[in-house]
C-alpha cells in the first residue's frame, strides 16, 4: 500500500473498450473502490492511439495525461488491439505504461501475439456477471494497489522517468 500513501493524485486508468456492457460493467466495479481512480474511456485504437500520442482533440497534455494503467481489448473498430498495443510498446514515450490485455479470446493465437507484442498481462473476459466484477476488482488490487511502479509514486502528470 506503499502508493496509496505517497501519491495523493488519482491514478489514471485508459479504457480501450467498444462494448458499452463492458464498459459499464468496469466503470461501475472501479467506483466501488476507495483509492481515488480516474478512468478514461476511449471506444476504438484510432482514439487510442490519439489519446496516447496526444493528437488532434488529445494535444493538450493537462487534459490528457499519461495514463498509469491501459486496459485494452482486442477486439475494436478502425485500429485492432494488437495494432494499438505494438504501437504502445515500440514507443520510447509510451512503453513503460502497463498494457493489460482484457478480451472475450482466449485463443492461443491471440495470447501469443498479446505477448510477442510485450503484453504486460493477457485476461479473458469472463461470461459471468459476478466472475467479471472479481477480475475487474483483482486488476485493480494488483495494478493499482500492491503494484509498485515509479510513475505510481510521482505526482500525477510526471512524465519524467528517463532516470528511473
Amino acid at each position: 500500500m506503499v502508493p496509496e500513501a505517497i501519491s495523493p493524485k488519482p491514478l489514471l486508468i485508459l479504457l480501450v473498450e467498444d462494448n458499452p456492457d463492458h464498459t459499464e460493467l468496469i466503470r461501475r466495479n472501479l467506483e466501488n473502490h476507495q483509492r481515488t481512480i480516474r478512468l478514461c474511456h476511449v471506444s476504438d485504437g484510432e482514439e487510442a492511439l490519439n489519446y496516447l500520442f496526444r493528437r488532434q482533440g488529445y494535444a493538450d497534455a493537462a487534459r490528457s495525461p499519461r495514463p498509469h494503467l491501459v486496459l485494452l481489448d482486442l477486439r475494436l473498430p478502425k485500429i485492432d488491439g494488437l495494432e494499438v498495443l505494438r504501437q504502445i510498446k515500440t514507443s520510447e514515450e509510451l512503453l513503460r505504461i502497463p498494457v493489460v490485455v482484457l478480451s472475450t479470446s482466449n485463443a492461443e493465437p491471440d495470447i501469443l501475439r498479446a505477448y510477442r507484442h510485450y503484453a504486460n498481462s493477457y485476461l479473458v473476459k469472463p461470461i459471468d456477471p459476478a466472475q467479471f466484477r472479481e477480475l475487474i476488482s483483482t486488476i485493480y488490487s494488483y495494478w493499482m494497489r500492491w503494484n509498485n511502479c515509479p510513475w505510481c509514486l510521482r505526482p500525477h502528470g510526471s512524465e519524467n522517468l528517463q532516470s528511473a
